[in-house]
C-alpha cells in the first residue's frame, strides 16, 4: 500500500468557470505550499484531469461546454479515480445525493469558509492516492512515483519523455494530435512548425517499443500518435 506523504505539497485541479473565486482560491491553496492548475470550462478540465496526476481535483458543476456531473459520471466509467470534491451553488440534498452517486468523495456548497476547503482536500489525501497504475499490454506505468516497467524491466524516462506517454496512455486508443502533446508539454505552444514532438516520440519508440513485441507507440499520419489499444 502507498501511503500519502503529507510533507509532498499537493497538486490541485480547480475546474472553475468564475474567475474572482478562480483567482482567490488558487492564491489561497498556493499560499497553503500546494501545485494547483485551472480550467475555465468542462472541456479544459477534463483534458487536464486526463493529462496529469492529481491529489484532488474540485469540480463545480455547472460549467460552459461540460458540465461537472457528466465530467464525474465519465471519469468514474473509465476509472479514472483521482479524488473528487465538488464544489457548487446547489445545496439541494437532491444534488448532494445525486454528486455522490456519480463518484464525488466529498461536497461542498457555495458559499464556503476557505479553511473548512482545505480541511477537506487534507481529508481526502490523506485517504491515500486513487492514482492507479495504468496497465497496457506488458507496459506498466505508475503515475504517482513516475515509474515505468515493460515486461517486468525498468525504463528511465526524461521528465518529458514520461508526460508523453502519460498522455498517451490516458488517451488509449486514441489518437492524441502533436499539437495537444506539445501544449501538455509547454502550455500553450503551438507545434505545428516544431518536430520537438517527433523527438520525443522517437526517443519513447527506443526506451518503450525496441525489442519487444508488440509495438504499443503508433503513427496516425495527419492526425497524431496513440498507445495501442485492446485488442
Amino acid at each position: 500500500m502507498v501511503v500519502c506523504q503529507m510533507s509532498r505539497a499537493l497538486r490541485i485541479l480547480l475546474i472553475e468557470d468564475h474567475q474572482p473565486l478562480v483567482r482567490a482560491l488558487k492564491k489561497g491553496l498556493e499560499e497553503e505550499g500546494w501545485e494547483v492548475d485551472v480550467a475555465t470550462d468542462g472541456a479544459e478540465g477534463d483534458s487536464k484531469a486526463r493529462s496529469a496526476s492529481y491529489d484532488a481535483i474540485i469540480l463545480d458543476l455547472i460549467l460552459p461546454k461540460v458540465d461537472g456531473l457528466t465530467l464525474l459520471k465519465q471519469w468514474r466509467k473509465q476509472q479514472l479515480n483521482t479524488h473528487v470534491l465538488i464544489l457548487t451553488g446547489r445545496g439541494e440534498p437532491v444534488d448532494r445525493v445525486q454528486g455522490l452517486n456519480m463518484g464525488a468523495d466529498d461536497y461542498l456548497t457555495k458559499p464556503f469558509q476557505f479553511e473548512e476547503l482545505t480541511a477537506r482536500l487534507r481529508a481526502l489525501s490523506r485517504r491515500g492516492p486513487q492514482i492507479q497504475t495504468l496497465r497496457i499490454y506488458d507496459l506498466e506505468i505508475d503515475p504517482l512515483n513516475r515509474t515505468v516497467q515493460r515486461a517486468g524491466k525498468t525504463i528511465h524516462l526524461s521528465p518529458n519523455e514520461f508526460a508523453v506517454l502519460q498522455l498517451l496512455a490516458f488517451h488509449q486508443g486514441t489518437v492524441v494530435s502533436r499539437s495537444m502533446i506539445l501544449k501538455h508539454l509547454y502550455d500553450g505552444q503551438d507545434g505545428s512548425t516544431s518536430n520537438v514532438v517527433d523527438v520525443f516520440i522517437n526517443f519513447l519508440r527506443t526506451k518503450i517499443d525496441k525489442g519487444f513485441d508488440p509495438a504499443l507507440i503508433l503513427t496516425r499520419r495527419g492526425e497524431g500518435y496513440l498507445l495501442r489499444g485492446e485488442e
